[in-house]
């Protein structure tokens, strides 16, 4: 059923009578979160299609990207968490938004955002495809003056949950996930997925997929496509078990 909500308008110098009416039940809300280097224009396609499902879909730029990429060497972690915050309140101030059914998804660098993003705010649903993972040390040193080499030997060595702030938010999680491999990921090699996966302890459901013949940014149109069917499919099947959960069952 749907709320009826009474108003008057005026035209001209008249005063006209009508009512809005808005669909009883709340959609839910989805947040995307890009990688480092990339932009929204990323996910605009993905959002487009999950937005078909009946969600309410919210990509943007992180600080340091599109027209404010001037600011990249400057950017910490800690702006890029905030940024998410930002848009996570931003997202949920829309009217249609369920506040109870809000997913995240991110990519790499976007997928570590989010994790800590769960941290701070609730989160029902939450996909990561090829989430970065990084020391704790130096978070407010800006994010392209990291060591690389650093980096990439944290990533190449398993970490446990009590080791990282990323993965101790995800060891809180009780959400459902989706974590996305690519087989050959030069990047976000497999140690930091299984680091990833067994943080995620109480988490409702786990589901781990890798992309076959993928590289870290997806660069081929039919592994960009494997991941495009598989985020749908997943997001499609937990918004529909949402809504049947929610449907009261006739007696």
């Amino acid at each position: 059923m749907s709320a009826a909500t009474p108003l008057s308008f005026r035209v001209d110098d008249q005063t006209l009578d009508g009512t809005i009416l808005t669909p009883a039940r709340l959609i839910p809300g989805v947040l995307f979160v890009h990688g480092w280097g990339g932009s929204q224009e990323e996910d605009m396609k993905r959002a487009e299609d999950i937005a078909q499902l009946g969600c309410v879909c919210f990509t943007f730029d992180l600080r340091g990207h599109a027209k404010t990429a001037p600011q990249r060497q400057a950017v910490t972690r800690d702006d890029g968490l905030a940024d998410v915050i930002a848009a996570y309140d931003l997202l949920l101030s829309q009217p249609m938004v369920d506040k109870s059914a809000i997913a995240v998804v991110g990519t790499s660098y976007g997928g570590y955002l989010a994790s800590l993003l769960t941290a701070h705010r609730p989160v029902h649903w939450l996909a990561l495809r090829v989430p970065a993972l990084y020391p704790d040390s130096d978070w407010k040193t800006p994010k392209a003056l990291l060591d690389r080499k650093k980096i990439s030997a944290y990533r190449n060595r398993f970490r446990s949950a009590r080791t990282n702030q990323a993965l101790q938010a995800c060891a809180r999680f009780q959400g459902d996930v989706l974590i996305v491999e690519s087989e050959h990921d030069d990047l976000v090699p497999h140690p930091t997925i299984a680091s990833f996966i067994s943080a995620f302890t109480s988490a409702h459901s786990l589901s781990y997929r890798v992309i076959q013949g993928g590289d870290h940014a997806l660069r081929e149109a039919g592994v960009r496509k494997t991941y495009h069917d598989l985020l749908i499919g997943w997001l499609s099947e937990m918004v529909r078990a949402a809504r049947r959960a929610a449907t009261p069952m006739a007696g």
